[in-house]
């Protein structure tokens, strides 16, 4: 299994250790919300603001101690918290110890260190994954022989430092943009560190070129069409999901070998071929174009295992882990604003319980520290996701609030707080929202 490889699956409460998953998932959650809570918290004190509850988790209150003018409390539902401050969302300026009454720039301080002890965690924990497990430099493993890359000058033992523009530090981030950035056929640029100088290398993508019908099977020995692809000659045809192919050209296929065999003797192409196929017992036939299906490729392979890391290169590899889960959110946000992404891509409180349930199981087999390693890589995830969520400029987010502490920043006085904290309770019932949404959807994915 490869370790930056985690794929998040659907969870099953009714399956044997499903309690455990959301145990260790209400456990990271806690420990992620409690850092960034203590953010606010401690900055809030370094600038004479009256705290007047710290809190984990929502609802009533199950634990509580009151020190120093503030009370800590332990709330029901552990998914949650706060660091509630004298006056925060009131018009309150006058009275010491509020927090309207602190100056501008240690109010934005306070609202910003939430997030940054967020990238704080998810650093130190970076520091020790590096540490065990090393780094994934984004090196050349193997050049396929004639391609254009091969006549471009690029060469085995290169690493990879840019892709068309986008700066490569390690192998994920090759990873992760062309995944989100499909090849096509258009030229690519590539920089690599070759022996320590810098080149740069820019060809063509090889194309494979293939002929398609475009229907998936329900499994590698059956004929039934489990999906078609859309826009593809088969669903044109009027086919549909169900369906079984029983020959092709007059050639019977019994099951999924004897379809691939004739496709191997006979490989599709342009010129038209006639499908019988069955459709509740009765049989119907179909002439089908199929369709050209030009396949881009690199034509290299790159690492995607980890090398060790020793003395200050571990610090250094660790940073950038946290920039590559940094620039992922960022990038991820990209695509759902330009629609690359839709909201039944986001996963709420259960698909993240599930993904951390998925990396705790899948490394069990593999020794106490995977799983250790798994969970803390899940860990650095969640952190630097919600410090850069968190930063979005928008309406009852730390981000939102920093907006409005600029505003007042620059025009020496404050926005007309009655207006602002209407501003913020219209964004928190809109993010109120979309969590319903988001849940709603994981519960469909789960059924």
């Amino acid at each position: 299994m490869k370790f930056w490889q985690q794929r998040t699956r659907l969870i099953s409460g009714l399956k044997a250790g499903g309690r455990l998953r959301i145990l260790i998932a209400v456990i990271i959650f806690s420990a992620i919300i409690l850092i960034h809570e203590l953010g606010h918290f401690l900055l809030a004190k370094k600038n004479g603001i009256v705290v007047t509850e710290f809190s984990l988790g929502m609802g009533p209150r199950l634990l509580s101690t009151e020190k120093g003018g503030t009370r800590y409390s332990i709330k029901l539902f552990p998914i949650g918290g706060s660091c509630a401050m004298l006056g925060e969302d009131t018009a309150e300026e006058d009275l010491p110890g509020t927090f309207n009454a602190a100056p501008v720039w240690g109010r934005i301080s306070v609202v910003a260190a939430g997030p940054v002890f967020n990238f704080i965690l998810a650093f130190i924990l970076s520091v020790i994954i590096t540490g065990f497990v090393g780094y994934d430099p984004a090196e050349i493993m193997e050049v396929t022989a004639g391609s254009s890359a091969e006549e471009a000058g690029l060469q085995e033992g290169d690493v990879i430092t840019g892709y068309n523009g986008y700066h490569i530090d390690v192998a994920r981030d090759l990873y992760v943009y062309t995944y989100l950035n499909q090849l096509k056929e258009e030229p690519v640029t590539i920089s690599v560190d070759r022996d320590g100088e810098e080149k740069t290398v820019t060809f063509m993508p090889d194309v494979e070129v293939s002929y398609l019908l475009g229907f998936n099977r329900s499994d590698a020995d059956s004929m039934e069409v489990a999906s078609l692809i859309e826009g593809m000659p088969l669903q044109e045809a009027g086919l549909q999901e169900g369906d079984v192919i029983t020959s092709i050209n007059g050639t019977p296929t019994p099951d999924g070998a004897a379809y691939e065999a004739y496709i191997e003797k006979y490989p599709l192409s342009d010129q038209p071929v006639e499908i019988t196929y069955e459709r509740n017992g009765k049989e119907y036939t179909a002439e089908i174009t199929p369709r050209e299906y030009r396949s881009p490729s690199l034509g290299f392979s790159y690492n995607m295992g980890y090398t060790k890391a020793e003395g200050l290169t571990v610090l250094k590899y660790a940073a950038l882990d946290v920039k590559y889960m940094i620039r992922t959110t960022i990038l991820s946000l990209k695509e759902l604003v330009t629609g690359g992404l839709g909201v039944k891509d986001l996963s709420g409180p259960v698909g993240v319980v599930d993904a951390i349930g998925t990396a705790y199981e899948e490394s069990r087999d593999e020794g106490a520290l995977m799983v250790w390693m798994n969970l803390l890589n899940m860990a650095v995830l969640l952190s630097a996701n919600l410090g850069v969520m968190n930063l979005l400029p928008l309406p009852a987010l730390d981000g939102g609030r920093i907006v409005f502490l600029l505003l007042e920043a620059v025009r020496r006085k404050p926005v007309n707080r009655e207006v602002e904290g209407m501003v913020h309770f219209a964004g928190l019932m809109l993010l109120m929202v979309l969590m319903v949404v988001v849940m709603y959807n994981d519960i469909l994915k789960i059924f």
